[in-house]
């Protein structure tokens, strides 16, 4: 029996999820009369591509079709349900073209994998309580609070960059805000680096707005229950998602609100293609919702400094008196060796003389203090005591570490562990440590204080909160457990680390961290105090002392437009080998007013895992930079995917990487 096509609207437009660049586009089937009601658009389907089956997305329903050939038959219809609405795939294709990627790649980020099970199941059938107006108290020490809270009431596209003040519960002010937009009637979004925050964030909502408002998206839920919980807003029966990097295109309905926390953490950035950050997501999607946005942290980026310039944005600041109020006693220092010699158990501990008197002062008063150290582990970075250069393996390179005292030393790359490594340029057996990590940090203090519990809170063993009473905790940045009254004193140890490293974002990236363990400790009024052992005269170190993250912002943003660099120009970084590189710029239509620099070497470190496998037969790999004017953005993004699409035509044997204004450039 020959097919019959459907009755009305007899063609589908399809996106097939196809990895090549020149295929990023829709293509005509014909809908058979059998699966006619189920494949609208929005819902997942497979069809036949090139001889054989790939999935897709229904974007539209046609009656005719501009192609003049022969029309194959749409396979199969995956689910019923349009998991992907008008205003997501708007989202979709704004960030594939900013960021010069494909639909296909930027729907695996947004979409979930689909489990039939959660599907299946019913829609939960609970009555819902109305959500009461949050109370808006602790808003008042920030300056414009009042007009930003009651535009988000009245359903307008309010925008600000709030820096909290030291000691501010954040995740409670984040609450505060979502449930202003939960109230009135809009769906709000909350995005936050990792798990540790979304636990937070996530039991301050359901406290505040009600369980049966809030849906947390966490990874740690499993597919299944996390798909089950996606549903759940795409259906409109939740109000407000929390969640991590991936949650940012959640399909929550009448979007009125979207909240970013600490955007500087790196674990916003996506690693796969097309390489977008929650940030620039947020930003677009705000602007096609006429929503409003939050970017809250204690540090403020050059990101988000430039919203502010621009007047996209506004600031949610507090008075420089309540600021002050709030804050600890920043003191920064580098002590010499000749101080570190009058005190023999500073000296033990390998702090300097005037932190380890501030914490043993803190101690005294039945405080407890935070030490954080900027490497986890117990020597992370060893090297020759005769001739100073770094222990490398000998197998692939890599740095040596020590994990533990009379343990074996190992790679940080593969693995290979050595009993007594041996330094490669002058043969000597000895061996000094050039970083000292929170494990031999924990144990140099535990002798420095006997008798004071010493904890230790570092990535993977992070404690949830410190209870009152004196005690060491030794933490890595982005862990620091809040003490249930403050800390009496936060030592930021190792700033050279943090200072000196090769980035250019190493100011932006010690103030972030640096400003979110000392927003743990007490006011100065009550005893608190930082000590930071870095530079005093340094910038960074400087900002801190002021506790002022938005000159430091506003000052770091004005040095990169000086040289050309993110976020005062648009640029775009090409990765591959010298062949693959040099072909992707013959076709390139650069924009008039950009300009091409390098190609470079790209330090092994660096090199993309796309292109690891041609780089043995086809030599280095190298880095191109493409920069041009914050006016020539998108002309860039053009050019660049129109690049990718003719070599893949072209079915170029290497492949190369392509992002726009990333997280790392040198």
């Amino acid at each position: 029996m020959e097919r019959q096509a459907a009755a009305t609207l007899p063609i589908a437009q399809v996106l097939p999820l196809l990895e090549v660049p020149h295929l990023d586009r829709e293509f005509d089937y014909l809908v058979p009369a059998e699966l006619d009601a189920h494949a609208q658009p929005g819902v997942r389907v497979r069809v036949r591509f090139s001889g054989r089956l790939v999935d897709g997305y229904i974007l539209a329903r046609l009656d005719t079709s501009a192609h003049e050939g022969k029309l194959a038959w749409l396979h199969k219809v995956v689910s019923p349900v349009p998991v992907l609405p008008p205003d997501l795939l708007a989202l979709v294709e704004r960030v594939a073209r900013r960021s010069a990627g494909t639909r296909a790649d930027v729907l695996r980020l947004a979409i979930p994998p689909r489990h039939a099970r959660a599907e299946n199941e019913d829609p939960e059938a609970t009555a819902k309580a109305a959500i009461p107006g949050p109370p808006l108290a602790a808003w008042q020490r920030y300056e414009h609070a009042d007009s930003y809270f009651a535009a988000l009431a009245a359903h307008q596209p309010a925008r600000a960059v709030w820096n909290p003040v030291a000691g501010e519960h954040w995740w409670t002010r984040l609450a505060e805000a979502a449930a202003v937009a939960a109230a009135a009637g809009r769906g709000v979004v909350i995005i936050v680096p990792d798990q540790r925050d979304l636990d937070l964030v996530g039991a301050a909502c359901t406290t505040l707005i009600g369980d049966e408002h809030v849906a947390v998206l966490a990874a740690g839920l499993g597919p299944t229950e996390r798909y089950r919980r996606w549903l759940a807003v795409l259906r409109g029966d939740r109000r407000v998602v929390v969640g991590t990097r991936s949650a940012i295109f959640a399909p929550i309905h009448d979007l009125g609100l979207i909240i970013l926390w600490d955007d500087g953490d790196d674990s916003l950035w996506e690693p796969r293609s097309p390489y977008p950050h929650s940030r620039d997501v947020a930003v677009h999607r705000a602007h096609l919702a006429g929503a409003g946005i939050l970017l809250g942290a204690f540090s403020r980026t050059c990101e988000a400094q430039l919203l502010l310039e621009t007047g996209w944005a506004h600031a949610l600041v507090a008075p420089r008196d309540e600021v002050r109020r709030a804050a600890p006693r920043v003191v920064a220092r580098a002590d010499s060796d000749i101080a570190l010699e009058r005190d023999p158990a500073a000296r033990a501990a390998r702090i300097p003389a005037f932190a380890f008197q501030a914490a043993r002062a803190a101690l005294e008063r039945g405080e407890p203090v935070l030490i954080q150290v900027p490497r986890r582990g117990y020597l992370p970075a060893v090297a020759c005591q005769d001739c100073r250069e770094q222990l490398r393996c000998r197998r692939c390179a890599g740095p040596m570490e020590l994990g533990q005292r009379d343990g074996a030393y190992s790679c940080r790359w593969c693995g290979t562990a050595e009993q007594q490594p041996r330094c490669r340029r002058c043969g000597s057996v000895k061996v000094r440590a050039t970083v000292i990590g929170a494990k031999r940090t924990a144990e140099e203090l535990g002798r420095a204080f006997p008798g004071v519990a010493v904890i230790t809170s570092t990535g993977g063993e992070g404690v949830p909160v410190v209870g009152p009473g004196a005690a060491l905790v030794i933490s890595t940045p982005g862990v620091e457990p809040p003490a249930a009254e403050g800390y009496g004193a936060v030592l930021l140890l190792d700033g050279w680390l943090l200072l000196g490293l090769a980035d250019l974002r190493a100011g932006e990236i010690a103030l972030r961290k640096w400003m979110a363990a000392v927003a743990l400790a007490r006011p100065a009024a009550i005893g608190g105090v930082a000590a930071v052992m870095a530079d005093p005269d340094n910038a960074v170190v400087q900002a801190m002392v002021r506790w002022d993250p938005g000159g430091f912002a506003a000052a770091e943003l004005r040095a990169r437009a000086e040289v050309g660099f993110p976020p005062a120009v648009r640029m775009a970084v090409i990765d591959g080998t010298h062949a693959a590189v040099s072909a992707f710029l013959e076709v390139m239509q650069v924009p008039a007013d950009g300009e091409v620099l390098g190609p470079v070497p790209l330090p092994w470190t660096a090199r993309p895992p796309v292109i690891a496998d041609s780089v043995r037969e086809e030599g280095d790999v190298e880095r191109v930079l493409v920069r041009v004017p914050r006016s020539g953005g998108a002309l860039l993004s053009d050019a660049l995917r129109a690049a990718q699409a003719v070599c893949s035509s072209r079915r170029e044997t290497s492949a190369v990487r392509v992002q726009i204004d990333p997280l790392n450039i040198g």
